[in-house]
């Protein structure tokens, strides 16, 4: 198989391709992640994507052959609001807060650049969650922890938060930040054979 660049830095995602057997290498890109409102809320994670992997090539020297690059982004959307990831553990703690005893929608989207064609495919996954009730108390529990760093609306679904998980309508995978269903769809697309 040949090798894919993964345009992120997120451990999940290199946990994914791992147990997936997918050979990668990781190659990040400075990019803006900043939007305009002139984007609808729930295009805006494969918007982020498409730029990681466009930010990807404008990286490499021109010369050098690029095969595969892959880029995702995951946002959460709730209530007509877009939630990246928190900055602080006060937007966090908020976050959950606000979340508590309530269904969201976790919009992830990849995007695959194939170096043979020259053209980018996308995927979107979606999924609701739907956190119980919760205390303060245990809120704070939760964000001492520091899971919430570095996670899209402040919690990590495969860590302490799925404790106050109790609904998952969609991909769980897509939820971590990499769906796999959506992934291995995408490939087979492309003609990248995972089952070799």
């Amino acid at each position: 198989m040949d090798p894919i660049i993964l345009a992120s830095s997120s451990p999940r995602r290199q946990e994914i391709l791992k147990s997936l057997g997918i050979p990668f290498r990781v190659i990040t890109s400075n990019i803006d992640e900043t939007f305009t409102s002139a984007i609808p809320m729930e295009e805006v994670p494969e918007f982020l994507a498409t730029e990681k992997v466009t930010g990807v090539i404008k990286s490499l020297p021109p010369q050098q052959e690029i095969q595969w690059i892959l880029g995702a982004d995951t946002a959460i959307v709730y209530d007509g609001k877009i939630y990246g990831k928190p900055q602080t553990q006060e937007e966090a703690f908020n976050n959950i807060k606000l979340f508590q005893g309530k269904t969201h929608t976790v919009i992830t989207a990849i995007v695959l650049y194939n170096g043979k064609t020259k053209q980018t495919t996308s995927r979107i996954s979606k999924t609701k969650v739907t956190f119980t009730s919760m205390t303060d108390e245990e809120i704070q529990w939760y964000i001492d922890s520091g899971e919430w760093h570095g996670a899209a609306g402040g919690y990590r679904i495969q860590g302490a938060a799925s404790i106050f998980i109790n609904k998952v309508e969609g991909s769980f995978s897509g939820v971590i930040g990499l769906p796999i269903f959506e992934l291995y769809d995408i490939l087979k697309e492309q003609g990248y054979n995972i089952l070799k």
